[in-house]
C-alpha cells in the first residue's frame, strides 16, 4: 500500500450520447469516432442493435459493422466488444445500450419469487457489462434512447405526475460511469450534462462534428491536468514560451483562456516597463 501524488496519464474515452429518435445519435457518434481516429474510419466498429440502421450512414466513410441480434444480453454485448478489440479496432460504438437494459428488465420480470431480492440476479450482469466498457483498452461511445421522465407532486390536494425532462433508457446511475455525456435534441444540437474533461462544460449548444472527436482525442492523449497547465502559464517568462505552451495544449488551453490572456497582459506590461526604463537610462 503506497500513497502517491495524483498524475494524469493517457486514457481511452468512455462516453455516451443520449436523445430521442431522430436526434442524430448514430451520426454524431460516427463523427466523434472519425475525430478520435484522425479520419481513419476503418479503425471504427459499430455494434448495431438497431436492425442494421448503422449501414444508412455509410456515406460518412467505410467503418465496420457488427450486427447484434436478439437476445441483447450483457454477455453478448461483452462478446461483441471482444470481437472488435481482437480485430484491432480503435473506437467501438455501442448503438445502443438501451437494448441491454430492456433485456435485463424482461429477465427480471420473468423471475419467480421476491421482486426486490431478484435484483441480485440482475445487477451482477449489468455490472459485468459496464465493467467491460470501462476497462476496455479502446475508445467506446455508447448511445442511449430516452423516455419522458416524471415526478409525483402534490397539487390542489392531489398527487399528480409532472414532466421533468427526458431520461436515458438504462439503469439510473449509468451517467456516473461516463467521462462525457452529451444530450441531443431533435434539431441535432448537443449539450453536455456531464464533462470530466472540461472541454465542453459551460459552453452553448453546438452541432457535433469530427472536430469534436479530435478535441477529445487531444485531451485523451494529454498527460497534463488543468491545474498543471495553470502553473506552467504562471511560470512563462516570455511571449514565445506562452504561445508555445498554448499551441502544444490547445484544447486544454481553451478551457483556461483567461489565464493566458491575463499572463499575456502581464508580459506586455513588463516588457513595456523594461523598455521605458532602458530609454530613461
Amino acid at each position: 500500500m503506497e500513497l502517491k501524488k495524483s498524475e494524469r496519464s493517457k486514457t481511452k474515452i468512455k462516453m455516451a450520447l443520449q436523445g430521442p429518435s431522430g436526434s442524430g445519435k448514430t451520426t454524431s457518434a460516427i463523427l466523434i469516432a472519425q475525430g478520435l481516429t484522425n479520419g481513419n474510419l476503418s479503425k471504427v466498429a459499430i455494434i448495431d442493435t438497431e436492425n442494421g440502421s448503422s449501414n444508412l450512414y455509410s456515406h460518412l466513410g467505410k467503418y465496420n459493422v457488427l450486427s447484434l441480434d436478439n437476445p441483447h444480453s450483457p454477455e453478448r454485448y461483452i462478446e461483441a466488444i471482444e470481437v472488435c478489440e481482437k480485430a484491432g479496432m480503435e473506437v467501438i460504438i455501442l448503438d445502443s445500450i438501451s437494448h441491454c437494459w430492456h433485456f435485463l428488465l424482461d429477465y427480471h420480470s420473468s423471475l419467480a419469487g421476491n421482486t426486490f431480492t431478484n435484483w441480485n440476479k440482475v445487477t451482477p450482469r449489468q455490472k459485468a457489462f459496464i465493467d467491460k466498457i470501462l476497462q476496455s483498452n479502446v475508445h467506446i461511445i455508447c448511445t442511449m434512447r430516452v423516455k419522458q421522465d416524471y415526478v409525483l407532486n402534490e397539487k390542489n390536494g392531489k398527487i399528480v405526475p409532472e414532466k421533468v425532462g427526458l431520461k436515458a433508457i438504462q439503469r439510473d446511475e449509468i451517467s456516473y460511469d461516463f467521462t462525457i455525456l452529451f444530450e441531443l435534441d431533435n434539431k441535432h444540437y448537443a449539450s453536455v450534462s456531464k464533462d470530466r474533461t472540461s472541454l465542453f462544460e459551460g459552453k452553448p449548444q453546438f452541432v457535433i462534428t469530427a472536430q469534436t472527436g479530435k478535441k477529445i482525442l487531444n485531451w485523451s492523449n494529454s498527460t497534463m491536468t488543468k491545474g498543471e497547465l495553470q502553473i506552467k502559464v504562471s511560470e512563462c517568462n516570455t511571449m514565445k514560451e506562452l504561445t508555445t505552451l498554448y499551441n502544444e495544449n490547445i484544447d486544454l488551453s481553451k478551457t483556461i483562456e483567461q489565464d493566458f490572456v491575463n499572463k499575456q497582459k502581464l508580459l506586455i506590461e513588463l516588457t513595456s516597463n523594461l523598455t521605458q526604463n532602458r530609454n530613461g537610462a
